[in-house]
């Protein structure tokens, strides 16, 4: 299967900027995979597609401030590092700009307290450093660091938070699981009182998700890990509502990604915690999941590969056909679908 099978044009003015001023003002493309029906409805009109008993599984990341600046000790001029992924004991590999400026050996202070130095080059290009610093590490990085936006963002965040969703938990992830922005306190008081449960899991975004896929053909592409945790107590969640008959459906592709990670042939899951790098596109047959809400998403992108695996390529092509036709709003701060 090519990877150009999944490409489209987008108009830029698609791309949202910004958040609309209420999370759950967003408009919903409803598309039914059975007959590839479509409607549009607004996002707070979820609520009337949830049915008692179902199971909303949702991803309680939250989005770390990775992105610091520094100085290099030997050579002047700022520096920029984006944190990616820790290894304990103050080892994290990260990207560096400018890269010449963060060869094996560097030093670079952000502040008095805080500094790392450069152990060696990996090999997506990135570096692995070790921080040193006086204090918490974590109270120091919210101090100090900025939430890092999509490349595609180009204006600046008034309010950090409306990158985070309202269930955001656990630090760790460079970007936000975005199916779960439209959400707020109400809207899930209204999913709960329709006898509708919430399972929280928890998957680190990592900088991939940004990547379209650049082979050629889509079965040679290598999907990068994450990192996730599933709690026993939400798969039993899960699991009992789905044996009684209830559907789980997952808020994100990160969260279908746990999901059938920890997924057994029969649809149960596991508890656990680890590195998943499954890798989801035509073909492959789901365990666990029935529903799922996403966002619009890249094209030639892993996320569009995953939602064209579910709802079928040509389903979703179309539904994404409608989107631009109908102006939705794309990408992060955009619009949203619910796969039925």
């Amino acid at each position: 299967m090519r990877v150009d099978e999944f490409d489209f044009e987008l108009p830029a003015e698609l791309i949202a900027q910004k958040p609309l001023e209420a999370r759950d003002a967003s408009r919903l493309l409803v598309v039914h995979r059975e007959d590839g029906r479509r409607e549009d409805r607004h996002f707070s009109d979820i609520v009337e597609y949830l049915e008692p008993g179902d199971v909303l599984v949702v991803n309680d990341s939250r989005v770390l401030p990775a992105r610091l600046w520094g100085r290099n000790k030997q050579r002047s001029g700022p520096v920029e590092i984006l944190l990616l992924r820790p290894y304990g004991e103050g080892l994290w590999e990260v990207l560096v700009r400018p890269g010449k400026k963060a060869k094996p050996g560097a030093e670079i202070e952000f502040s008095p307290r805080l500094s790392c130095r450069v152990m060696e080059t990996t090999a997506s290009g990135g570096r692995l450093v070790r921080f040193e610093f006086e204090g918490d590490f974590d109270a120091i990085l919210t101090e100090l660091g900025e939430t890092p936006l999509p490349p595609y963002i180009h204006e600046k965040l008034d309010d950090p938070e409306r990158y985070q969703t309202v269930y955001a938990k656990h630090s760790g992830s460079v970007a936000a699981p975005t199916a779960g922005l439209h959400f707020t306190p109400e809207l899930l008081a209204a999913i709960r009182s329709r006898g509708v449960a919430v399972a929280p899991l928890t998957l680190h975004v990592g900088l991939g998700t940004f990547r379209p896929v650049q082979a050629e053909n889509v079965e040679d592409h290598v999907m990068h890990e994450e990192f996730f945790e599933l709690s026993p107590e939400s798969a039993d969640l899960i699991n009992t509502r789905r044996a009684a008959g209830g559907r789980v459906v997952a808020v994100g592709t990160t969260s279908v990604r746990v999901l059938e990670t920890a997924a057994g042939d029969n649809g149960t899951v596991q508890p656990g915690s680890g590195w998943t790098s499954i890798f989801i596109y035509p073909g492959y047959q789901f365990k666990a999941v029935d529903a799922l809400v996403t966002n619009f998403h890249l094209p030639k992108s892993s996320l569009l590969m995953l939602v064209s695996a579910f709802a079928g390529r040509e389903t979703i092509m179309r539904a994404y056909e409608h989107a631009i036709a109908e102006r939705y709003r794309f990408f992060s701060f955009g619009d949203s679908m619910l796969l039925l």
